[in-house]
């Protein structure tokens, strides 16, 4: 056998294995080139025959060959059997829409959340969050409210252990966890759960929603404060919004401010939703009180800050015309919202 004819056969076989194009071709293939009678192996079952002067070099070329065919049978016939197992597997199948219908929606809380976390990002606010079970120092001591200040009603608070440990109040705790642990500058919204020991109505519940705002820089004003305001109440409202604000005392803020709404029920006319005086306070602000800079170690005479507040449930409720704040929290099935619709 010389190396010529050792070249033909393999080319012999890579013709045959260009040809073959099922599991039953690759199997006589083998037993063409492979099996025991193959010509492969009747080649490798020669090299014992052969001269010792030629031994060592045709042997070298006969294994070499044997190798390379080995490697061709292989290759091509796993192409076969993995095409042959997709061709199976998409004949077997069965046609599925894989499009998923629409069931349910977002709830209005978090639509409207997602909506103002999207505004207060594109102005440069970082969205932050923080535990809703808090200590009385972050929810009340570092917001310039002591333990004897007339604020702490203790009928409001819902605690874990008194007097240490209670379900925050106000999301203003995540205001006094962010002072004290972040260097100023910095601009940061942080939506969430407050709880008090309300009693449920058509506009107050034990359990209801707030969104913060805190901004700590070099100069900051009121007026910055209000112009964010008007970006917010457009955003969420329209160009025609009616608002006002109004001196309010907050003791972590000093001085305080309220911003109203003309109610959306009533339009200023008075009804049980805005309490008869036809508008609703939509949250608390001003400017970050001293003593609460103090207690996070932040310097008074080289930053200032504001802060607010806002009545979330209040803003969904008036977004989307809810009359009722048990509405938001009530699990009824029959108070559906869909896309331009309202929920009365």
């Amino acid at each position: 056998m010389t190396e010529e004819q050792v070249k033909k056969l393999l080319e012999e076989l890579k013709s045959d294995l260009e040809s073959a194009e099922s599991s039953t071709a690759t199997t006589k293939l083998w037993h063409k080139y492979f099996s025991d009678t193959g010509s492969f192996k009747l080649l490798i079952k020669k090299i014992k025959d052969l001269p010792a002067e030629e031994k060592k070099t045709t042997a070298l070329i006969i294994q070499q060959a044997y190798k390379e065919a080995q490697e061709l049978f292989t290759e091509k016939e796993k192409s076969i059997k993995g095409g042959e197992m997709s061709g199976n597997i998409k004949s077997q199948s069965e046609d599925i829409n894989l499009i998923a219908p629409k069931i349910g929606h977002l709830h209005p809380i978090s639509k409207t959340i997602r909506e103002m976390n999207e505004l207060f990002t594109s102005m440069g606010f970082s969205i932050m969050d923080g535990p809703e079970i808090e200590t009385d120092e972050f929810c009340f001591q570092r917001l310039n409210v002591p333990a004897d200040h007339p604020a702490r009603d203790m009928q409001d608070t819902i605690y874990i252990k008194e007097p240490d440990f209670l379900l925050r109040t106000q999301t203003s705790s995540i205001e006094a966890q962010v002072l004290a642990k972040y260097k100023p500058p910095f601009k940061i919204v942080c939506p969430g759960k407050s709880y008090r020991n309300e009693s449920v109505n058509k506009s107050n519940h034990f359990v209801f929603h707030q969104y913060q705002g805190v901004v700590v820089t070099e100069r900051t004003n009121m007026k910055d404060l209000f112009g964010t305001f008007q970006v917010l109440f457009k955003k969420m409202y329209g160009e025609d919004v009616v608002t006002r604000y109004r001196n309010k005392y907050y003791p972590e803020v000093e001085p305080g401010v309220g911003p109203d709404m003309q109610c959306f029920n009533c339009h200023g006319k008075g009804c049980p939703l805005c309490k008869g005086v036809g508008w609703i306070e939509m949250g608390g602000a001003g400017i970050i009180h001293p003593n609460v800079m103090k207690m996070a170690g932040i310097d008074t005479k080289k930053y200032v800050g504001f802060a607010f507040g806002l009545g979330l449930d209040r803003w969904v409720m008036a977004k989307y015309k809810i009359t009722d704040i048990r509405t938001l929290l009530g699990g009824n099935l029959g108070y559906k919202y869909y896309e331009n619709e309202s929920i009365i």
